[in-house]
């Protein structure tokens, strides 16, 4: 009895298109999959699935893996694993814990009534041909995450759900973290079911139907710090004189704990790169001997963590003097300290 609703409403679907959006597998879903939070984002193509999971703890806070997948019109059934990952960001205390091992799940898709959708089943490692973790997602119109799918499951009932629209946003996503490990073809994918039937009454829509928007069309491509600082705007805070055989330097995230990272340059050369800024300091030391008559430190935002913009403070150690000095950077500016050396008599 579990799928007969669901059944029923794939053969109406198949002559009224304009109810196809309140009874198909393709869209967002969000629940817990072995006791994490999840949002799946599932693309229908034929009897084949593909699209994107996130495990979080919030919008800031995830991981993210690219899907492949199967769905089974017989027995209602959809099959999916985590293939690659593809994005992970850190949560304030830097401990991201969820999505950590990738997935394989079984679901059972049920329609209910009232225009509710569930998958329903078990999750386990890729590996485990038995998965035991309960698996419950349900189907929403709003999801959390924003990325290149989207696009396709906005417009999926007017165009993207075309084969050739859905493999040129797949091929969008970013490059793999790391490589996918004993996941590459497994597992089997089943013949092909009455769903990818060419006699099939499922409507068809040619390409060129849409027209994609040209945030879709061309991947954005992620600037290097390099480029970060070679394009921003070099903003001077303040100059401290230098004196002595070294200085040290402390980096400290000036507000909430977010996510703050930073890169250094020196005199226009990038010395220090992926700087995590915590409550405790990140500490190096400079050479006096090696640092020109004046120079000039550059803190580069690599990105904002979850409240903009990037701020930090810098506490510099000379000899026994302190400075101390709020940095703050964003996407269009950079903040700069001038250490210039002092004689002892100055």
């Amino acid at each position: 009895m579990k799928g007969i609703i669901c059944k029923a409403a794939l053969i109406v679907i198949f002559f009224l298109p304009q109810v196809l959006n309140a009874q198909m597998i393709t869209g967002v879903w969000k629940g817990k999959i072995n006791r994490q939070k999840v949002e799946l984002k599932i693309i229908q193509k034929g009897d084949s699935l593909t699209g994107t999971s996130y495990y979080y703890e919030s919008a800031s806070a995830f991981r993210r893996y690219s899907i492949k997948g199967y769905f089974d019109a017989e027995s209602n059934e959809a099959v999916w694993w985590d293939d690659q990952l593809i994005e992970e960001r850190s949560g304030k205390f830097n401990t991201l814990t969820p999505g950590k091992i990738p997935l394989l799940s079984r679901a059972d898709f049920n329609c209910p009534g009232s225009g509710k959708m569930m998958l329903d089943g078990k999750a386990g490692k890729v590996y485990d041909e038995d998965p035991k973790e309960d698996l419950h997602l349900n189907k929403t119109d709003q999801g959390i995450f924003n990325d290149e799918w989207n696009f396709v499951i906005d417009n999926y009932l007017t165009g993207a759900n075309d084969p050739d629209i859905i493999d040129s946003v797949a091929a969008l996503r970013p490059v793999a973290l790391q490589p996918s490990t004993g996941i590459i073809g497994y597992p089997e994918k089943p013949k092909a079911t009455a769903i990818n039937d060419k006699n099939s009454s499922q409507p068809e829509h040619p390409p060129g139907t849409i027209k994609m928007p040209a945030s879709v069309q061309q991947p954005v491509k992620q600037q290097t710090n390099e480029e970060k600082f070679n394009s921003r705007k070099k903003v001077f805070i303040t100059e401290i004189p230098v004196t002595g055989d070294s200085i040290e330097l402390r980096f400290y995230d000036n507000a909430e704990i977010d996510g703050d990272s930073i890169a250094l340059f020196l005199n226009d050369k990038m010395i220090f790169e992926h700087i995590r800024l915590l409550g405790s300091p990140y500490t190096i030391k400079l050479a006096v001997s090696e640092l020109k008559e004046t120079n000039e430190l550059t803190m580069v935002a690599e990105n904002l963590g979850s409240i903009p913009p990037n701020t930090s403070y810098m506490v510099v150690l000379v000899g026994d003097k302190r400075y101390g000095t709020q940095l703050e950077s964003t996407e269009g500016s950079s903040a700069m300290v001038r250490f210039v050396k002092k004689s002892k008599s100055q």
